[in-house]
């Protein structure tokens, strides 16, 4: 899921741009295309378990940077908008959790 999420961005990448300076995120054009593509090598490195630690902290970077800049449910007017917005907080906090455990686990294993 994480490496199609990659894919997706990189793949409207002009939108994904937008999205990201709408929510006042700096240097946007330069942070959307590295944190999508931590994010895709991160997630395969994950699936194919090559350098764990690297992949894993890749991902974790990557949800603790976007989750709180782009899915501030705390900030959303609109009903509806703030329940997806709380939805994909959630989402990437319990991703995030699992994250964390596979990274505790590749430092077991070095």
């Amino acid at each position: 899921m994480l490496a199609y999420t990659a894919f997706e961005n990189l793949r409207d990448l002009e939108g994904q741009i937008g999205y990201a300076e709408a929510n006042g995120v700096p240097l946007a054009d330069k942070l959307v295309p590295f944190g999508s593509g931590m994010l895709g090598v991160g997630s395969i490195g994950v699936l194919l378990w090559r350098m764990p630690v690297l992949a894993a902290g890749a991902v974790g970077s990557f949800l603790l940077g976007v989750t709180p800049t782009m899915h501030d449910f705390w900030n959303e007017e609109d009903d509806q908008q703030r329940q997806v917005e709380l939805y994909q907080f959630v989402k990437n906090v319990v991703i995030l959790g699992a994250v964390i455990d596979l990274l505790r686990q590749g430092l077991e294993q070095h």
